[in-house]
């Protein structure tokens, strides 16, 4: 997906989205978690007011825009897309947040008190340099609050049916816990939420492929037909186990 077709796509998919969302849990979100997942990540990484909180590769903010009304906190947003920054600014009127176009990594900032990184994990190949990155961000005790598809790497095969498979690196729970450990990050809190990301992934399946002809007419039938195609394997690595979705709180480690 090109970054310029970030508002394209939210404002093709609004309608599927809030459809495929049990009643209440869609906050303008861009993924699969539900509004109770964030906000259980966000309060087990203690974000609340007087909290720095930095949420990268933040996309139009969804999320952060409902952790900063809802649990209040000095919240900045980075992300890649100036689209999506733009989309993000002008959304979150009256909430004090503020955003930044950035690559990630590097990760702008020091002594922050939680580092958010929501659905974005996966996309990184090489997590040790995000990891580190993040520590290094970190204030002494500071929380990297995440959400991490778990799993063995994709084969040849799935990466052939998988569209835009370059994005998407599952990592085996050991592996990245190692890769935290190193990075000077405990591991203080998990939470498994695959049923419920995996009954969203079905909901969207469902409403994409009803919608599928208004969708295509605002991003291309190429487009519309990769996402069906993606939605459709999510929901069934994640209804067969292939993958795990995990929310993790890992610490820095006090003297950091």
């Amino acid at each position: 997906m090109r970054q310029v077709e970030r508002t394209a796509y939210d404002a093709a998919l609004r309608t599927a989205r809030v459809a495929a969302y049990p009643p209440g849990e869609f906050v303008g979100q861009e993924s699969f978690m539900t509004r109770t997942g964030i906000l259980d990540l966000a309060r087990a990484a203690a974000v609340g007011p007087g909290v720095s909180v930095l949420d990268l590769c933040c996309g139009v903010a969804g999320p952060g825009r409902l952790v900063a009304a809802e649990l209040g906190c000095d919240y900045r947003g980075v992300d890649r897309s100036p689209d999506a920054i733009e989309v993000a600014r002008a959304r979150a009127t009256g909430l004090g947040c503020r955003f930044d176009v950035a690559e990630v990594p590097p990760v702008p900032g020091t002594d922050v008190d939680v580092v958010l990184l929501l659905e974005t994990m996966l996309a990184f190949e090489d997590k040790v340099p995000l990891v580190s990155a993040v520590a290094g961000a970190l204030a002494p005790g500071g929380r990297f609050a995440f959400t991490v598809e778990e799993g063995l790497p994709l084969t040849q095969e799935e990466r052939e049916a998988m569209p835009a498979a370059d994005t998407v690196w599952p990592v085996p729970l050991a592996e990245l816990l190692g890769q935290l450990g190193d990075a000077g990050l405990d591991l203080r809190w998990m939470q498994d939420q695959t049923r419920s990301h995996q009954r969203v992934a079905a909901g969207l399946v469902a409403q994409l492929g009803a919608g599928r002809s208004a969708i295509a007419g605002e991003v291309g039938d190429r487009t519309a037909d990769d996402l069906l195609a993606a939605h459709r394997l999510w929901s069934d690595w994640l209804g067969s186990g292939r993958v795990r979705k995990l929310a993790v709180v890992a610490e820095k480690h006090a003297g950091g």
